[in-house]
């Protein structure tokens, strides 16, 4: 998996966006992997596989 930095992340989001779009990217902060962006095609197939629970939003906690 692909990683960046968060402020790597925050000045070049089109960027991000693509990378996300053809394989998931880690986005870290202090040298830790505090995100991972992946595209909606690819979290719709996880959601549906059912082989993992996914959380949705704030009220996941």
């Amino acid at each position: 998996m692909r990683s960046i930095t968060s402020a790597k992340a925050k000045n070049n989001f089109g960027e991000l966006i693509d990378l996300a779009r053809s394989a998931p990217v880690a986005v870290t902060k202090y040298d830790r992997t505090v995100v991972v962006v992946m595209a909606a095609e690819e979290y719709e197939r996880m959601k549906t596989q059912g082989s993992r629970k996914l959380r949705s939003g704030p009220e996941a906690k």
